[in-house]
């Protein structure tokens, strides 16, 4: 007889975030049904979202059917299962088995981060190659690993497997990142268990300085000539948050949270005069890679894919007030599945907040001497993570005129080696230490609502107009527009002398001047990825090669480099998405945008980063009839001046 762990029915909505008894009930449900053995781990566990037509039809009261997913590795075998289970109906109602070699391995466990240690430090070629190096404590080794990707080496394929590389200290408490042991990488299958191969390249000189950003006796004493910034609001923030759903002046939105995406927007809407019209149905930040340049023997297969391979989402941080978030703060915890498929608690894990934002508009005018200034003002959803030497906020901006933006604000430590002089591919950032040449490349999944599920796209270009019988005195310049009809013209670059934006309209809705309603995404036009198109990183990294992919609607579209992207050989996701060049006009679409930088390092990069930001905009266009933000009172600070 199967003994389950239950959830009382609620009546809930679809898109209601797991909760911790929820998740109890989950791994009750998969283990009652012989999906759980001694040594399986959960290496997802997540909220099997129902389709869009089902979640716009739900009516409040409506039973839900609560369904999940679940990831099964079995450590001892390295047997892959996908599982989707409804906690609702207590049935199991599909199980998958994956064949790694194929499709691809499960995103890395914590619990297999810990156990490398102990694999590599019990290797005697490793051991050697550290005593070659002159490093005989090897309790002051940190064995850092990393995924391996997929670069058809010989005897991985099908394999688990982690690519290990060392780095020193001299104590215990001495950052290792500042002492790379360089010229040698440990090949680890985490299902034997063992080290299956060791690259000893060359013996490279470990840096000796040390670079301990948190002691005094490396950083100084710290100025004394800041003064305080305190941010109130004395009559509280003017956000409301009910059961995970925030309104905000004429924002409405629920709040949800993914274990490989992290923080999801779903449907964002604005109120406009008596009506609540929808933008985004849901916004994600999908996937991210971080390719490197070094192609020497030992690094040439670093290129990490943050969210598939080590799921962002479980790698947040818990946030404190005063220092990650200032002013009226409202804090959402987070509760995700362990490797166990135990809930484990994460407080503070998203913060909500008001910034202002200087001048919303202004005008003096000669004539009437009317002088009107009005602020502008922005709600602030963000959360950070933390993936091996990198942290990573990612701030979703709200704006009282209905534009949205996603800054990401990358800082912490930069990945090191031992430098070569003159090397074409790293900086020298501290002596005899090097940084390598990389990209960090992010993608943001936009499923596009804009008035309602029929939407287009336009790719807009300004166009110089050559002097002529109509351009007589050659100051005219007109706009490109260009209709993106089926999804293998909805793959696009971005160019920034072109000024290219994209347009996302919906032809059912019209403003008062008779044009379609619209938001338009405005790229920041930056590099896509640099490596080549013949590469593995190419293969694997596809949705990072265009700045723009359209595509239309599928609710098992959800990620751009396919679902298990740890170790697939490449092709998956938006490749395959767009196969089939689905028409993309007058449809339900979903937008794909990438976006972001490329790191060559300072030293002002040593030994901690300042933020480096990057993003993207959507703002409305002719979405409304005139400027939204006319109401906007004159602010009532004391620091502001009134006749």
């Amino acid at each position: 007889m199967l003994a389950f762990v239950t959830v009382t029915p609620v009546h809930t909505h679809p898109l209601q975030r797991l909760t911790a008894d929820e998740i109890r009930a989950a791994r009750s449900l998969f283990d009652d049904h012989g999906l759980v053995r001694p040594d399986t781990k959960f290496a997802l566990l997540a909220l099997e979202e129902p389709d869009k037509l089902t979640v716009l039809g739900h009516a409040p009261g409506d039973p839900v059917d609560r369904r999940v997913r679940a990831v099964l590795l079995d450590l001892a075998t390295g047997a892959v299962r996908i599982a989707v289970a409804s906690l609702t109906r207590l049935a199991v109602d599909s199980v998958v088995d994956v064949d790694p070699a194929v499709d691809g391995q499960p995103p890395i466990l914590l619990e297999e981060l810990v156990t490398v240690d102990e694999i590599v430090k019990a290797d005697p070629r490793w051991r050697e190659a550290m005593a070659r190096r002159g490093i005989t404590d090897l309790d002051l080794v940190r064995p850092c690993p990393l995924s391996a990707g997929n670069f058809g080496l010989d005897g991985h394929r099908g394999r688990r497997v982690l690519h290990v590389l060392s780095f020193l200290q001299h104590r215990p408490e001495d950052h290792p990142w500042a002492h790379p042991i360089d010229g040698v990488v440990a090949y680890v299958d985490l299902i034997e268990k063992r080290v299956i191969e060791l690259v000893d390249h060359e013996v490279m000189l470990v840096p000796e300085e040390e670079a301990n950003h948190d002691d005094p006796a490396y950083t100084g004493p710290p100025r004394t000539s800041l003064k305080p910034i305190e941010i109130t609001q004395p009559e509280g923030p003017s956000f409301t948050v009910e059961d995970d759903v925030v309104t905000w002046e004429n924002w409405t939105f629920r709040v949800g949270f993914d274990p490989r995406e992290g923080l999801v927007l779903h449907q964002l809407s604005l109120r406009d005069g008596d009506t609540v019209r929808p933008v985004v149905y849901r916004a994600s930040l999908a996937e991210m890679v971080v390719p490197y340049a070094d192609p020497s023997p030992v690094r040439f297969w670093q290129s990490y894919f943050d969210a598939g391979e080590y799921l962002l989402g479980q790698q947040v941080n818990s946030l404190r007030n005063g220092c990650d978030c200032l002013g009226e703060i409202h804090y959402f915890d987070a509760v995700l599945a362990d490797g166990d498929g135990n809930p484990r608690d994460i407080p503070n894990a998203i913060c909500l907040h008001e910034e202002d934002f200087g001048v919303l508009w202004k005008h003096t005018d000669i004539f009437t001497e009317s002088m009107e200034t009005r602020r502008q003002r922005r709600l602030v959803i963000s959360f950070f993570v933390t993936v091996g030497v990198y942290d990573y906020g990612f701030y979703w901006y709200l704006y009282l005129d209905g534009t949205i933006q996603l800054e990401v604000k990358a800082t912490g430590v930069v990945f090191t080696s031992a430098y070569r002089p003159d090397s074409p591919y790293a900086s020298e950032v501290a002596p005899g230490l090097g940084a390598p040449f990389h990209q960090h490349l992010y993608c943001a999944r936009l499923d596009m609502m804009v008035d309602g599920l029929v939407n287009s796209v336009d790719e807009l270009e300004v166009a110089p107009v050559p002097v002529g019988p109509d351009n007589q005195y050659g100051n005219a310049f007109t706009r490109r527009v260009t209709r993106l009809r089926t999804e293998s013209e909805g793959a696009r670059t971005a160019d920034p002398l072109a000024g290219r934006t994209w347009r996302v309209s919906n032809a059912d809705r019209t403003n008062r001047l008779g044009q379609p309603v619209a938001f338009e995404l405005r790229p920041e036009g930056r590099p896509t990825l640099l490596a080549d198109p013949s590469s593995a990183t190419a293969r694997r990294a596809a949705f990072a090669t265009k700045a723009l992919w359209v595509t239309r609607y599928d609710p098992a579209e959800r990620h751009p480099a396919g679902d298990l992207i740890n170790q697939h050989p490449g092709g998956a996701g938006l490749p395959e998405f767009i196969a089939a060049n689905r028409p993309i006009e007058h449809q339900d679409i979903v937008l794909w945008h990438t976006f972001g930088a490329v790191h060559f390092p300072r030293p002002e990069d040593w030994p901690v980063m300042p933020v480096e930001y990057c993003g993207f905009t959507l703002r409305p266009v002719g979405f409304f009839d005139r400027n939204p933000t006319l109401d906007v009172p004159e602010s009532t600070s004391h620091h502001c001046a009134h006749d």
